[in-house]
C-alpha cells in the first residue's frame, strides 16, 4: 500500500519496512559493539516503541534485559511535555547502564524530563535510543547515542507510530499528505 486513509487523514509510505529493519539492524549493531561486556538494561517507552523495541531486541546479541514503562505526560490527545510519572519501573537501575528505547524524539523536553526522573535513580550511565529523531524541532540539548532515521518534521504514522491510536500495526512508516 503507497497510501493509506486513517479516521480522516491521508498518508503516503515514506519509509518502507526494508528500510527501517536495515536501520534498527546498525542500531543494535553498534549497541552490541558499545554495550559489550555490560550487561544493558533496555527500558522501553509505550506505547509507540513497542514495535521497535522488538525488533531491536531480536538483534541484540550481548546479554541484556529488556523493561517497559510508560509516561504519564498527555492531556487528551496533546502532550504536555511534563512527565507526571514513569509508570512500570519495577527493576532497581541503581548502577546499572540503560538504554531508553523511543520511538520518536522530536523537541526532546518529554526525553529530558526522563532523563532528570531517572537519574535520582543512580543508573552507571543512561543512553538514548530512538527509531527517529526530528532534528529540526529539537529544542532541549539531548545526546541522541542511537538513531535508526532522521525524519523532517512532517506527521507520520506506522510501525508502532499513531494517529488517534490507528496506525501502529503498519508495517511501514508513513507521512501525512498535506491536501
Amino acid at each position: 500500500m503507497s497510501r493509506v486513509t486513517i479516521l480522516d487523514k491521508t498518508f503516503d509510505i515514506s519509509i518502507p519496512e526494508a528500510e527501517i529493519l536495515k536501520q534498527v539492524k546498525r542500531v543494535a549493531e553498534q549497541i552490541n559493539k558499545d554495550m559489550n561486556g555490560k550487561n544493558p538494561l533496555f527500558l522501553a517507552v509505550l506505547n509507540g516503541s513497542f514495535v521497535f523495541a522488538a525488533d531491536l531486541f531480536r538483534f541484540i546479541t550481548i546479554p541484556s534485559e529488556i523493561s517497559f514503562v510508560k509516561l504519564a505526560s498527555y492531556e487528551g490527545t496533546v502532550s504536555t511535555g511534563k512527565i507526571k510519572e514513569v509508570i512500570g519501573l519495577n527493576e532497581d537501575i541503581s548502577g546499572r547502564d540503560v538504554i531508553i528505547v523511543e520511538d520518536i524524539v522530536d523537541t526532546g523536553s518529554t526525553m529530558k524530563r526522563m532523563l532528570e526522573t531517572l537519574g535520582t535513580r543512580n543508573p552507571r550511565s543512561l543512553h538514548i535510543c530512538t527509531l527517529l529523531l526530528k532534528p529540526g524541532k529539537l529544542s532541549v540539548p539531548l545526546n541522541v547515542e542511537y538513531v535508526a532515521m532522521e525524519i523532517p518534521n512532517d506527521f507520520i504514522v506506522g510501525y508502532g507510530l499513531d494517529y488517534d491510536q490507528q496506525g501502529r500495526n503498519l508495517r511501514d512508516i508513513y507521512t501525512l499528505v498535506q491536501e
